[in-house]
């Protein structure tokens, strides 16, 4: 046995390397109970309520009676059109995201008109257009 151990000792060698690697491996898996397979809990997640919703309202203003057309971000940045038949015109929209880009323009059948946008109830951009159909434009990046 001393002979043939002489002869194969580099293979000996490695093979109790590899079981000693795998017992520490084993070892290492129960201890940090990564050998075991994820559980989800029995009871499903509270649901997550709404606790700082921004509120963005969009208003066109100009003489009573007049008719147009507006267009406006929603909460998602997708362009929204309506038509309007009567002045002011508003619309609100509510969000829970921390930052929101708000743009509205409008474009009527009068020679003065204007836009806001209001965040909260506070107004964040005003702008206002004289001439033939006049055409109002209020931006905000960061409502």
């Amino acid at each position: 046995m001393f002979g043939l151990l002489k002869r194969f000792w580099v293979a000996a060698i490695i093979v109790v390397a590899l079981i000693a690697a795998v017992a520490v491996v084993a070892r290492l898996r129960t201890f940090f109970d990564s050998d075991k397979p994820y559980i989800a809990a029995a009871m499903p997640a509270d649901a997550i309520k709404p606790i700082n919703t921004k509120r963005v309202t969009y208003e066109i203003v100009g003489p009573p009676g007049a008719s147009g057309r507006v267009s406006y971000l929603d909460v998602n940045g997708k362009t929204i059109e309506a038509a309007f038949t009567d002045l002011p015109w508003s619309v609100t929209v509510s969000t829970t995201d921390p930052g929101v880009l708000a743009n509205v323009v409008a474009q009527g059948d009068t020679d003065a008109l204007g836009c806001r946008i209001l965040v909260d109830d506070k107004l964040v951009a005003e702008n206002f257009a004289n001439g033939r159909d006049a055409q109002a434009f209020c931006l905000d990046k960061a409502a």
